[in-house]
């Protein structure tokens, strides 16, 4: 595994990461029409290699982030679903979370702030990868954008299936890697809370 991300350290270093980056998710709904992925380790590498270069986002609604961890390395918050305080679901007997209709527009804001285009490498995290990741890379297909990619194992990682900790998201992710997180959030890494 080692070996892995020194490779994929000298492929950024030449530009080649795509070819060496996370293998395409078995899932069909955890693809996406890029077929570009990226795990935690490697997006972490990746910003390290290319700064603002690359734009990592976090598509989880912020409440989720202030409860469960946020990653300092992370750009922007644009999230993909948001809670609905308005709705209730009956069956999770939770809040509706439904898809925020302005999505793109803030993740094309988030980059004009920062002069960066259409073109520039964006990767999408969410929780563990698949909920939210995958589905909002597909929400920009065919609106320009040209390389976004989706961190496969999400800032929570995967549930452990069996043993006295089944269920708990131990298996992989950003947290679960030992890359830089915390419970401190970044008040202007959160656009919403500007308005």
């Amino acid at each position: 595994m080692k070996l892995r991300h020194i490779t994929v350290l000298g492929a950024l270093a030449l530009g080649t990461v795509s070819a060496l980056a996370a293998p395409e998710p078995a899932n069909p709904d955890r693809q996406t029409p890029w077929k570009l992925y990226v795990d935690s380790r490697e997006a972490f590498a990746m910003k390290q290699a290319q700064g603002d270069k690359v734009l990592l986002v976090d598509v989880r609604d912020p409440i989720e982030i202030m409860f469960t961890g946020f990653a300092p390395a992370v750009d922007v918050v644009v999230p993909f679903m948001v809670a609905n305080r308005g709705k209730w679901n009956e069956q999770r007997s939770v809040y509706q979370v439904e898809k925020d209709p302005n999505f793109e527009a803030n993740l094309a804001k988030a980059l004009a702030a920062r002069g960066l285009s259409k073109d520039t490498p964006i990767l999408l995290m969410c929780r563990s990868g698949g909920e939210r990741g995958a589905p909002s890379a597909k929400e920009l297909w065919g609106k320009g954008y040209s390389k976004v990619y989706v961190v496969t194992d999400g800032f929570e990682g995967d549930t452990v299936k069996a043993g006295d900790k089944q269920n708990w998201r131990l298996v992989d992710g950003w947290k679960n890697a030992g890359l830089p997180w915390g419970y401190k959030l970044d008040k202007a890494k959160f656009p919403m809370a500007q308005q």
